[in-house]
C-alpha cells in the first residue's frame, strides 16, 4: 500500500510521522518516547533530512522544503552552554542583533527586519521596540528553529523578518532526571532540574527548574528563577492532551549606552577627522549663535580628541555609564497552554492550542548621556545644549548632556488560539498534503513611563515662563562619573506615557504541499487576516505635555488583507534540491503606537520576501548544506510629506506618504555535519545588506540599517577523541564568530559615519561522560578580545572579557 503522508508538526506538537494506514496502529505512547529525536539536527543528521517539516507544519523533509529553514538542536546548545536566546545567534545565518538595542531583552532581527518570537508556535513576547522585552532562556528548550520570511497563514499576526520559534522540552513516557550544576566567572552559579517519567500507562510529566544568579561582567549582572511543568495525557491511541504552566521571575541589570561615541562632526571641520584636527580648526561661531570658547579651551578641546571620535566607541575599559539609580529589568512572565491532538483517521488530524501569557516588566534606565565635542548643526557651532559643557567658565571635554533616566512600568497579556487540520491524500499517484487553520491573537498592553532630566531640560509655558527643570547633575567626565544621590523620585519626575494598548487578530488560511514525479514538490498556501488595535490615553504631566495632560476616549482602528506563499522545489537527485520561495506577511503597523480613531490611521505593515536556493546533502545523509539568496522588505511605511505644512497646505496635500520601507538583500550559507563517529561541524555565515528607505526626504534615505552588519560567519567543531586511555571519548570543541562593522550612523546627532568595529571571538569546550556523569568546561572568548558585541544607540556594548564555566551534571 502507498505510503501516506502524516505529521502531527501542527503548532508546537514537535512529533513527526511517515506512516502507512497499516502503521498507524503504532501507540502514541511510542511515538511520545520518540519525540526529541525526530527533531534533532545533529547527532542524528539523516533525522533531520528526512523530517524537517515543523516550521512549515508539514512532512516535508528539509531537502524538499521550498523555504529557507534553520534548526539548532539540542546537542549543540548544551555544547556550547547557551543559556540564553542571544548565544544562539552564532548558529544561524542571518540572524544578528538589532542597532539601538538599549541593552533590554532580545533585540533580534532576521535579515535586517522584525523577528516574531514564538513557544512551539505560540506568541512568546514580541520586541515591542525596544521599550520592554524578555531575555528568553533555553533552560526549556530542547531545539530552536528559524523560519525565514513572513508566515502570517503559519503563526497568525508576525515580523517582516521571520519566526524564532523555541521548541520546548515535553513529558516522555522513559524515566529520565537530570541535575546539573554551573560555575562560573563574576560569582555566577546556577543548579537545575529536569526529571520526566511515566505517571500511569496514560500520563507522563516533566518538571523542569533552575535558579541561577550572576553578577555579570561589568556588573551587568542576572538573576532567574525559572519553573516549567507539563502534565501529558493519552486519552486514547488516536487522543492526546498536554497542559503545560511557565513561570519566569528575572532580574538583568539594564545598561542602555555602553561606550559612547563621542561626537565630533568632522564636515564641521572641512572633513578633517579628529586624529588631525588642530585647536585652531574648532572655530567659534562668527555670529555669536553658539558656545563661546577661549583659545585656552579650544586647546584643552582639541588634546581631549583621538582618532576614533565621532566614528567609533570611546573605550573606557569596563567602566560604563551605569548610574546607581539605574534599575533592573525586573520581569515575571506566567504562561499556561492547552494542547489537544487527535487523529480522527488515519490521514486526518487536528492540533489545537489555546495559550495564557502574562508578562510584567519594571526598570528604570539611563538614556542619552551625549558627549558633544563640536558640530556645526544647521549653521551653528556648538548650539547650546548641542555642545562642550563649560560651567563657571570651566571646560568639561568629557562630559554628558542632555541625560534622561526612564522609569517604565509595563503589563502585557495576551491569549492566543490555533487549530491546524491535516489532510493527507493520493490524486493520480501524487501525494498531498491539505493543511486548514485559524488563529486567533488578543494582546494588551499597560504602560506608563516617568522621566527626570538634567539641566538641559527646559519646559516653558506660553508665557514664557520655566514650569520645568531638569534637576540631575551633568556627568563631567564619562570616565569617572559624578552620580546623582538619592533615588529616581527626588529628582521631580514627569509622567511621559500612560496608556492602554489593545490589539486583535484573527486569520484563517489554506496550505497544500503537493508531491510530484521528478522530484517536484510545491507549496502554496494563502491566508485572510483581520487586525484590530485599540489605544486609550489616561493622560499624563501637564508640564512635559500640555496638549497630552487630559485622558481621551479610547481610539480603534482596524485593517485586513491577504497573504500568502508560493515555493516549489526541483530535486534532479536525492542528495541535491533547488528551491524558489515567495512570500508576503502582514502585521500591526504598530503595537504601541497611538491611534487617532477618525479614518486617518494608517494601513497595517506587510512585507515581501523571495527566496532562490540550492540544498545538497553527503556522507549518507549525515551533511546538510544550503545556500540561499534572499531580497525581503517591509513595506507600507509612513514617513513625512515635505510640502505639507499644518494650517497652510490645503486639503488636497497630504499630510504623510505610505510607499516608504526597508529591505535587505544576500546570501546566506549554513552548513550541518556528522563526518564518521568523531567529527560534528556547523558552519553558517550570511552576506547582507540592509537599508533603510522610509523616507526618501530624510538625509539617512537608503542608508545602513543600524546594527545589522554585512558579514556574519561561524563555525563550531567537535572532535570526539579518544585520549588519556579513559573508557569514554572526550569531546573538544573550538569555535570561531566573525561579526563585520555595524552602522551607528546619525546624521541628527552628528556622528554620520559612526561605527562599532568588527570583531572576531574564538570560544571552546572541553566535555566528558562517564557512566551518568557529565563535566564540562566552556572557555569563552579564548583569547581575551576586546570588542563590542552590541551596536548600541551612539554607541556599542562592550563584549565580555575571556571568561569560563564549569558544568556538572547527573543523570538517573
Amino acid at each position: 500500500m502507498k505510503q501516506m503522508r502524516l505529521s502531527a508538526v501542527a503548532l508546537g506538537c514537535a512529533v513527526s510521522l511517515s506512516v502507512s494506514a497499516e502503521q498507524h496502529n503504532t501507540s502514541i505512547e511510542q511515538q511520545a518516547s520518540a519525540e526529541v529525536e525526530r527533531i534533532t539536527v545533529y547527532g542524528r543528521q539523516n533525522k533531520v533530512v528526512m523530517n524537517s517539516g515543523l516550521a512549515t507544519k508539514s512532512d516535508m523533509s528539509l531537502m524538499e522544503t521550498p523555504a529557507a529553514v534553520v534548526v539548532v538542536d539540542e546537542e549543540l546548545i548544551t555544547t556550547q552552554g547557551a543559556t540564553e536566546l542571544q548565544e544562539l545567534l552564532r548558529n544561524i545565518s542571518g540572524v544578528t542583533q538589532a542597532g539601538n538595542n538599549y541593552g533590554i531583552g532580545d533585540n533580534i532581527v532576521i535579515r535586517g527586519l522584525g523577528a516574531n518570537y514564538t513557544y512551539d508556535g505560540m506568541y512568546g513576547g514580541a520586541g515591542l521596540g525596544n521599550t520592554f522585552n524578555p531575555t528568553r532562556s533555553l533552560t526549556n528548550v530542547e531545539s530552536v528553529e528559524v523560519l525565514k520570511g513572513p508566515a502570517t497563514g503559519l503563526y497568525g499576526m508576525g515580523s517582516a523578518g521571520g519566526v524564532i520559534n523555541l521548541i520546548e522540552k515535553k513529558p516522555q513516557f522513559n524515566a529520565s532526571h537530570q541535575f546539573t550544576a554551573e560555575v562560573g566567572q563574576w560569582d555566577s552559579y546556577s543548579l537545575g532540574l529536569d526529571s520526566t517519567a511515566a505517571l500511569t500507562d496514560k500520563a507522563a510529566y516533566r518538571l523542569v527548574a533552575k535558579h541561577a544568579r550572576s553578577e555579570g561582567y561589568r556588573d551587568i549582572g542576572t538573576d532567574r528563577d525559572e519553573a516549567y511543568a507539563s502534565l501529558k495525557y493519552l486519552l486514547s491511541d488516536q487522543q492526546d492532551i498536554m497542559l503545560s504552566a511557565a513561570y519566569i521571575k528575572d532580574a538583568i541589570a539594564v545598561d542602555s549606552i555602553g561606550h559612547p561615541i563621542r561626537i565630533y562632526n568632522a564636515a564641521s571641520v572641512g572633513g578633517k577627522p579628529a586624529g588631525e584636527v588642530s585647536w585652531q580648526d574648532l572655530i567659534n561661531d562668527a555670529s555669536n549663535a553658539g558656545l563661546q570658547l577661549s583659545d585656552e579651551q579650544r586647546h584643552q578641546l582639541a588634546d581631549s580628541l583621538s582618532a576614533g571620535d565621532g566614528l567609533t566607541p570611546y573605550a573606557f575599559g569596563e567602566a560604563g555609564i551605569i548610574s546607581p539609580m539605574a534599575k533592573d529589568n525586573e520581569g515575571e512572565e506566567l504562561r499556561f497552554k492547552l494542547t489537544h491532538n487527535i487523529f480522527f483517521a488515519d490521514n486526518l488530524f487536528l492540533n489545537q492550542q489555546l495559550q495564557y501569557r502574562d508578562y510584567q516588566s519594571g526598570f528604570a534606565r539611563q538614556t542619552g548621556a551625549y558627549n558633544y565635542v563640536y558640530w556645526n548643526r544647521n549653521g551653528v557651532i556648538n548650539s547650546d545644549p548641542r555642545a562642550p559643557l563649560v560651567v563657571d567658565d570651566r571646560l568639561y571635554p568629557f562630559a554628558a548632556r542632555r541625560q534622561e533616566y526612564r522609569q517604565v512600568q509595563a503589563d502585557e497579556t495576551s491569549w492566543q488560539y490555533f487549530a491546524d487540520l491535516r489532510y493527507d491524500f493520493s490524486v493520480a499517484g501524487i501525494d498531498n498534503e491539505l493543511l486548514v487553520n485559524a488563529n486567533f491573537e488578543d494582546r494588551n498592553i499597560r504602560f506608563k513611563q516617568y522621566s527626570i532630566y538634567d539641566a538641559d531640560k527646559v519646559i516653558k509655558n506660553k508665557a514664557g515662563e520655566v514650569i520645568y527643570q531638569g534637576q540631575l547633575p551633568y556627568i563631567f567626565d564619562i570616565r569617572s562619573p559624578n552620580w546623582a544621590q538619592g533615588q529616581f523620585e527626588d529628582y521631580d519626575p514627569l509622567m511621559t506615557s500612560n496608556y492602554n494598548k489593545k490589539v486583535q487578530a484573527w486569520g484563517v488560511g489554506l496550505q497544500h504541499v503537493g508531491y510530484f514525479d521528478f522530484g517536484i514538490t510545491t507549496r502554496i498556501g494563502v491566508a485572510f487576516n483581520d487586525i484590530s488595535q485599540r489605544y486609550e490615553h489616561y493622560g499624563v504631566d501637564a508640564r512635559y505635555s500640555a496638549s497630552l495632560a487630559q485622558p481621551t476616549p479610547e481610539a480603534d482602528t482596524s485593517d485586513d488583507g491577504m497573504t500568502y506563499n508560493l515555493g516549489i522545489t526541483y530535486m534532479p537527485t536525492d542528495d541535491l534540491s533547488f528551491f524558489i520561495n515567495h512570500a508576503k506577511g502582514r502585521t500591526a503597523y504598530s503595537v504601541l503606537g497611538s491611534l487617532k480613531g477618525d479614518g486617518a490611521d494608517r494601513d497595517d505593515s506587510e512585507s515581501i520576501s523571495n527566496d532562490i536556493g540550492v540544498r545538497f546533502k553527503a556522507f549518507d545523509d549525515q551533511m546538510l548544506a544550503s545556500i540561499v539568496v534572499f531580497e525581503s522588505s517591509r513595506t507600507n511605511l509612513q514617513y513625512n510629506n515635505k510640502d505639507y505644512e499644518a494650517g497652510v497646505s490645503g486639503p488636497d496635500v497630504a499630510q504623510y506618504f505610505y510607499d516608504g520601507k526597508e529591505e535587505t538583500k544576500g546570501v546566506e550559507l549554513d552548513l550541518n555535519a556528522h563526518l564518521g563517529e568523531r567529527w560534528a561541524i556547523n558552519v553558517n555565515g550570511v552576506y547582507q545588506d540592509a537599508r533603510d528607505k522610509q523616507d526618501p526626504n530624510s538625509t539617512s534615505f537608503d542608508t545602513r540599517q543600524k546594527g545589522v552588519p554585512y558579514v556574519t560567519a561561524s563555525t563550531w567543531v567537535t572532535y570526539d577523541a579518544d585520549w588519556f586511555k579513559l573508557p569514554s571519548p572526550l569531546s573538544v570543541s573550538l569555535g570561531a564568530k566573525y561579526v563585520d562593522e555595524r552602522s551607528t550612523h546619525s546624521a541628527s546627532f552628528g556622528i554620520p559615519d559612526g561605527y562599532v568595529p568588527s570583531y572576531t571571538v574564538m570560544d571552546a569546550a572541553l566535555s566528558y561522560q562517564a557512566d551518568s556523569w557529565t563535566v564540562q568546561l566552556n572557555v569563552n572568548n579564548l583569547l581575551d578580545e576586546d570588542y563590542y558585541e552590541k551596536a548600541m544607540f551612539l554607541g556599542g556594548m562592550p563584549g565580555a572579557e575571556r571568561n569560563a564555566k564549569l558544568s556538572l551534571s547527573y543523570r538517573l
